[in-house]
């Protein structure tokens, strides 16, 4: 077949398409296993049906390609997520540190005590810091989110408390 691969041949002649010879169109013939084949032809159309159905358009790697392209993407999106979430978390247990400390230093605990007490609530690796002005106990807990040391991020929380000992005292 001279040219002429894939076309359908009428029983003498030149290659004919349902309704007169193939000039410059494609049509869709319907192959094996339900796909679309196109003929063979000049210009781009897909406008035909086959057996009463649309048929496919022959643009069906795009949606592969795309999904390659946003995929990496929606992955990078998740892991930030997850790691403002164990930020967050780590933020909260800063404050719980800072506040359990200042606590422990208004009841006038040994100052080992009240930074045990700040390191047991703090998270991983943080640094407790107690100071103590006149009648108030400051207690401030830093610490670092896991995650990557790329994203270097300071966490901290200071927590302040009234001294029990000045309570209830009047002058």
């Amino acid at each position: 077949m001279s040219g002429c691969e894939g076309l359908v041949r009428g029983r003498e002649g030149p290659a004919r398409g349902r309704n007169g010879p193939v000039r410059g169109r494609q049509e869709p013939v319907r192959g094996r296993r339900g796909s679309a084949r196109w003929r063979k032809g000049l210009a781009l159309s897909w406008k035909g049906t086959v057996r009463g159905r649309p048929a496919r358009p022959p643009d069906q790697g795009f949606v592969t390609a795309e999904t390659a392209v946003v995929l990496p993407a929606l992955v990078l999106f998740a892991m930030g997520l997850v790691w403002a979430l164990l930020a967050a978390s780590a933020q909260i247990q800063c404050v719980d540190a800072a506040r359990a400390g200042a606590r422990a230093a208004a009841r006038q605990d040994p100052p080992g005590t009240v930074v045990e007490t700040a390191r047991r609530a703090a998270p991983e690796g943080a640094r407790v810091a107690v100071s103590r002005e006149g009648d108030l106990v400051h207690v401030v807990v830093a610490a670092h989110p896991p995650g990557p040391d790329g994203l270097t991020l300071e966490l901290s929380h200071e927590a302040v408390a009234l001294a029990e000992e000045t309570v209830g005292a009047g002058g």
